[in-house]
């Protein structure tokens, strides 16, 4: 667990040579270095420092990685523009630094401490590095939104340690009440984020870089999933009593979620509320706690992360061309990225959970968690499904079909970079259903 630590550490010094490529290199070999000499294992292992790794953790951690080193793939424009290059990749260094220690730690003060501190890289992508003046805004909300809960969560962990007399997620034994469960829980909730407190989550991602779009819905949401699995490990007496309130409104969340989808304008807006009914799900299948709804969150996380972040690669690609992302301006893409459209065919469908997909997967255990847990939450199930498919092929067809804009001047062909970019997503969001059986062992 050190050694990839101080891997990470030491590209700090070779960040300022400035080779962009070579950090991008040496992230790749240092994913897959790591990946080969991990044994998957139910139990936490690579022990020191009360640092270590179950499947869980392991599988978030390479996530992050990934995810990480398709950002500078993406971000090139950064690179060629010479837009404080050096910057950047010292600010995604750091937040892949911060990650990996949250997904990592065994000690809950210490995660709710990295878990915050991952906000602080995440405002300098939107604030440094977006589009418009309306970042700072859209930068507020996801500070204040995710510092309102944190407090009582904060609290909570002190009240833990003074009772339990430790912090590790395996000896804590507590009871308390109705209270203590909703202050253990908020934080996480709103970083998921759930309906009602999800308002931070589309103006974040309209405002924020290409980076900042794919951390955000690859690995910064399921920080909230990842949190609520190891909490409920020594709350879930309460859980029986109370997780009820939280299903119910996830579900009629995910339903609703789906038909705003249908009234977006923006290409990221729509992807962005995407997001938020599949994670809608996720909540669904956390609070069931039952063994599917645990392994399908996990899976559902996975193939989310990999298929919105391609999503948001995808319409970067048409941002950098068209300076635009909306509807009425994207259109007939077709005639111009035939290519590239088979890749938004891919992606969109994986969207809606097609096979071989992980999205599949995810959603097919946890409606069965959620049928399990209440027969009569198929109507929401249902519906959130339908339009699912619904805003997926409403996002293709619009934007591939249809009159093109006659104010196109100029249109570059797509390059080698780009297709890479958008492949390193569809290929692990594909194939991974191939070994899923592993993503299972951690329950």
């Amino acid at each position: 667990m050190m050694s990839v630590l101080f891997y990470l550490f030491s590209l700090i010094p070779v960040l300022f040579l400035g080779s962009w490529w070579f950090i991008f290199f040496f992230l790749t070999l240092g994913f897959f270095i790591y990946f080969n000499s991990f044994w998957f294992l139910g139990y936490y292992s690579m022990l020191s420092y009360s640092f270590g790794g179950d499947i869980l953790s392991m599988s978030m951690i390479f996530l992050s990685f990934w995810i990480v080193l398709l950002m500078v793939l993406a971000s090139c424009s950064i690179y060629s523009g010479h837009f404080y290059y050096v910057e950047f990749l010292l600010v995604n260094l750091f937040l892949l630094i911060f990650l990996f220690f949250t997904f990592s730690t065994m000690n809950l003060f210490l995660f709710y401490l990295f878990f915050e501190s991952s906000l602080i890289p995440t405002l300098f992508l939107i604030f440094g590095w977006g589009y418009q003046p309306e970042r700072l805004s859209a930068g507020f909300y996801l500070l204040f939104y995710t510092l309102f809960a944190s407090l009582p969560l904060l609290l909570s962990i002190f009240l833990i340690n003074s009772v339990s007399g430790t912090l590790y997620y395996f000896l804590i034994e507590v009871s308390f009440g109705f209270y203590f469960y909703i202050s253990m829980i908020l934080a996480f909730l709103i970083k998921m984020p759930m309906v009602f407190v999800h308002f931070w989550l589309p103006s974040a991602h309209v405002e924020a870089p290409i980076a900042g779009s794919m951390i955000l819905a690859g690995v910064l949401l399921k920080l909230g999933g990842y949190g609520l699995m190891r909490v409920f490990s020594f709350i879930f007496s309460y859980g029986l009593n109370y997780n009820y309130i939280f299903v119910g409104l996830s579900l009629f969340g995910s339903f609703m979620v789906g038909v705003l989808c249908l009234y977006q304008t923006d290409i990221k807006s729509l992807i962005a509320y995407s997001s938020v009914a599949h994670m809608g799900l996720v909540i669904c299948g956390i609070f069931t706690m039952n063994f599917m709804g645990l392994c399908g969150s996990l899976v559902m996380m996975i193939g989310h992360g990999l298929c919105s972040s391609g999503l948001f690669c995808l319409a970067n690609i048409i941002y950098e061309r068209v300076n635009s992302r909306s509807f009425i301006i994207n259109k007939g893409l077709i005639s111009f990225m035939p290519s590239l459209s088979f890749f938004w065919f891919i992606l969109s469908s994986n969207n809606m959970a097609s096979p071989p997909s992980l999205n599949l997967l995810g959603e097919v255990m946890l409606i069965n968690s959620v049928m399990g847990w209440c027969c009569l939450s198929f109507g929401f199930l249902m519906l959130s499904s339908f339009f699912s498919c619904c805003y997926s092929i409403y996002l293709y067809s619009y934007v591939q079909h249809g009159s093109f804009f006659g104010g196109f001047k100029n249109f570059g062909f797509n390059t080698f970079r780009e297709y890479s970019l958008i492949m390193f997503h569809a290929l692990p969001l594909n194939i991974i259903i191939l070994s899923v059986d592993i993503l299972t062992l951690w329950v």
